[in-house]
């Protein structure tokens, strides 16, 4: 029978984002909301003044006439103008339609017709150029006010009209937003949320974040993103924290500690470039004798923690993808418990979570949240029900009902393990499954993860169909690069024997690929939230893992 662990009540949705925003608005007028750094300089918003903007947004958007429940687009990396435009759409009974900041030529240009977009808001970009051009110019633009975006009209000269004087209130049935996903395979696909689907999520979620009035977050993964859109921009209109953004990719670090956030989620790649920027100033030996140091250990962490700008966090998250468990070990030992949670842009990014924190659970993305039931089909497949449960993919309905069992699960693709206590472990994803030439199926997910556990390793990617043995694909991290050929060939080769040991024979690893060239966004092989485009690299590596090997480790 498959394995489930059936949800608990909790509170249904009463509250819109506007209704919260009005309620802020009267009782919390001259607080700070947002803020956002401009040149250096930090620009804050309070709560009257996101309002206010918010009602020119919505009035100008009245003027346009567009049809009730028109699309609109928001197409800009995290800023102030961001939340205040999506609170604009809301008044004006519009659906907004988030896309990446990084998004290429050919997604941009279909979400705009496949969504139909009346109009799109523009702010900072990866390829300002590029992407501006893929723009139809039969789509209406407005831009953001920030250097290097001239398309279509200011948002100065926007926003310049009467703000809206009443207070609109959607009906909770109604459609708030379509995220389109950044899959790693084929077209993105339109995913529907009412305001009642995906604010219980956002609302639910201030408990699990303990989340309040007095809290400062970071919003600086993608607001196109279902986690930053649900934990960080709704989640503060039911919360109140204050939000700050980073100015730019530079300015990350001094931002971070800027903010001096009380609750921070991030993504694997991220948590790993932390590790690695504090252990290329103390080597990991020196770092392990002092924190073995009673008294000394506690300095340490704490030193290292204010340097990351994370010693005022009590609650640290990561998602999106699995984190190797040495380094969730790693950063325990500093005093930073990183809970790791699970979700998608079907149901919300609310399904489980490790919170609180448990280290006898490390490896484990938690067990569900109040409200949730997640269950395992006999496949292994974790399926998932709750009111955060997507409407349907927008203009697809033969794909919306695949995507449900008869009983009103949603098929997430994920396979997992549950124990007793309901903690699940993710062990890979079905489409992921393949192959090898002696009829073998792998799942890559359980070995990549056995291979980050070296922390010379950056990215990995198993791989093998057709392949008589599977091969490991990877890129060394910084640090590594800059060590001897040799010792680096030694260290991985006993990494390779160490993880080939615990696998079954058709599992084995023949030989490690280190390519140099890093797996990024902008060249295509890594999607926005960062995951690996798994089809993508082995179209772009396909002669090299073809390729015959005598070496156990082959720098190509």
């Amino acid at each position: 029978m498959p394995l489930d662990f059936t949800a608990t009540e909790v509170s249904a949705v009463t509250e819109t984002p506007l209704s919260m925003l009005y309620k802020w608005e009267r009782e919390r007028a001259q607080e700070a909301f947002l803020h956002q750094p401009r040149d250096g300089e930090l620009q804050t918003y309070t709560w009257a003044n996101v309002a206010e903007q918010a009602r020119r947004v919505a009035a100008r958007l009245r003027q346009m006439e567009f049809e009730p429940g028109s699309r609109i687009a928001i197409f800009a990396k995290n800023c102030a103008e961001w939340f205040i435009t999506d609170l604009g759409i809301m008044m004006a009974g519009h659906i907004s339609v988030p896309i990446f900041g990084s998004a290429g030529e050919s997604t941009i240009q279909y979400v705009i017709k496949h969504a139909d977009v009346k109009l799109m808001f523009i702010g900072k970009l990866d390829n300002t150029k590029a992407q501006l051009a893929a723009i139809p110019e039969s789509c209406p633009t407005v831009c953001f006010p920030y250097p290097g975006i001239s398309k279509g009209q200011n948002w100065n000269d926007f926003i310049d009209c009467a703000p809206l004087a009443d207070n609109p209130e959607p009906s909770l049935d109604a459609v708030m937003t379509i995220i389109y996903t950044s899959g790693s395979t084929g077209q993105p696909k339109g995913v529907v949320h009412t305001y009642k689907t995906i604010c219980w999520a956002a609302q639910n979620s201030l408990s699990s974040l303990t989340m309040n009035e007095k809290d400062r977050l970071l919003s600086y993964l993608p607001l196109a993103h279902i986690t930053e859109r649900v934990l960080v921009e709704l989640a503060s209109f039911y919360g109140g924290p204050q939000i700050f953004f980073v100015e730019s990719l530079d300015t990350f670090q001094r931002d971070v500690h800027t903010c001096q956030p009380t609750l921070f989620i991030s993504v694997p790649r991220l948590w790993t470039k932390f590790q690695m920027g504090v252990l290329a100033k103390m080597s990991q030996k020196k770092l392990s004798f002092l924190l073995s140091i009673p008294v000394i250990n506690n300095i340490i962490a704490r030193k290292i923690r204010q340097g990351l700008g994370l010693d005022k966090a009590r609650f640290w998250a990561s998602g999106s993808a699995p984190l190797a468990p040495p380094i969730i070990q790693w950063f325990h030992k500093i005093g930073i418990d990183i809970s790791e949670g699970w979700g998608m842009t079907e149901n919300s990014a609310y399904g489980s979570a490790s919170v609180p924190f448990r280290e006898d659970k490390i490896g484990c993305i938690g067990k569900a949240y109040e409200g949730v039931d997640i269950r395992l089909s006999k496949e292994g497949e974790i399926q998932v029900k709750s009111p955060c449960n997507m409407v349907e993919y927008y203009l697809e309905p033969e794909k919306t009902v695949e995507t449900f069992t008869p009983d009103g699960f949603l098929k997430t693709g994920d396979k997992g393990q549950m124990d007793d206590e309901g903690y699940i472990r993710i062990t890979g994803r079905l489409k992921d499954i393949f192959k090898t030439a002696k009829g073998k199926y792998v799942t890559p997910s359980p070995i990549e993860a056995a291979l980050m556990e070296n922390s010379l390793i950056e990215q990995v990617c198993v791989t093998g169909t057709n392949l008589p043995q599977p091969v490991g694909l990877l890129v060394l991290s910084e640090p590594a690069k800059q060590h001897d050929k040799t010792e680096i060939s030694q260290k991985l080769e006993k990494t390779l024997n160490k993880v080939n040991s615990k696998l079954e024979s058709h599992q084995k690893l023949d030989h490690l690929l280190v390519v140099n060239e890093p797996w990024t966004i902008e060249n295509g092989l890594l999607t926005p939230t960062l995951k690996v485009k798994r089809h993508l690299l082995e179209a772009h590596y396909d002669e090299t893992i073809h390729a015959s090997y005598h070496e156990k480790i082959v720098f190509v």
